[in-house]
């Protein structure tokens, strides 16, 4: 009998223990599980915090300013593409402009060629206005539509655009006078910009009628049939 009351007691007492360690162990696994939990929504809080303070404050941790840096690049770059598409109109002293005469004999185009000296990027708009004598009462110079270009001209520094002049039908006539300068005007983008450029005729000077004259658009580059006329 006593025997088997000890053995009774030990199972018991086997018993109580496996219990325990059960609890024990869900315990255990459950407060794992939790802290884990925790540990991720901190991480995610202080993340987010860093984040918020970098881009409220713009001070923060290293890692703030790092992500807040390569969104920036980021975005400087998408808006890099925008800023050269709406770059500031030319001014009359961002560009130098020269004339050449077309290859033909006789003379009745002129190239002009406008190189951007601005140091920075800028959009050449429209078209030349040109004043072939005083520019109280030199007759306007009608654009020709047909060389319009299908994108703004943005020239950097450095680079140039171009544009095509008519200056008369050639040969001798009555109404031609001779130039040997005359004034180039740019747009801004609420009309006429102010100031202009004097603009040295080619060698000789140059044969003009006013009332046959033309001008094209500002292009990168002249295109054969738009920018004939």
């Amino acid at each position: 009998m006593r025997h088997h009351r000890k053995s009774t007691v030990l199972a018991a007492a086997a018993l109580t223990a496996l219990s325990l360690g059960l609890t024990a162990c869900g315990g255990s696994g459950t407060g794992a599980k939790d802290a884990g939990s925790a540990g991720a929504v901190a991480r995610a809080t202080t993340g987010t915090g860093d984040g918020a303070t970098s881009a409220d404050s713009g001070s923060g941790s290293t890692g703030g300013g790092k992500g807040t840096n390569t969104s920036t690049a980021s975005t400087g770059s998408t808006t890099g593409g925008k800023a050269s598409a709406e770059a500031p109109a030319c001014a009359h002293d961002d560009v130098r402009v020269t004339a050449a005469k077309a290859d033909e004999v006789p003379t009745e185009h002129v190239v002009l060629t406008a190189t951007n000296v601005s140091g920075r990027a800028c959009a050449l708009l429209k078209h030349p206005l040109l004043a072939f004598g005083p520019i109280q009462t030199a007759k306007d110079v009608p654009a020709v539509e047909k060389s319009r270009p299908a994108v703004p001209v943005v020239v950097k520094n450095g680079e140039s655009a171009y544009a095509d002049v008519r200056i008369s039908l050639g040969g001798v006539h009555e109404d031609n006078k001779v130039v040997r300068e005359f004034t180039v005007n740019l747009f801004a983008p609420e009309g006429p910009a102010e100031g202009s450029v004097v603009v040295k005729a080619p060698a000789g000077g140059l044969a003009v009628n006013e009332a046959v004259a033309k001008t094209g658009y500002w292009t990168y580059e002249l295109r054969n049939g738009a920018d004939e006329f």
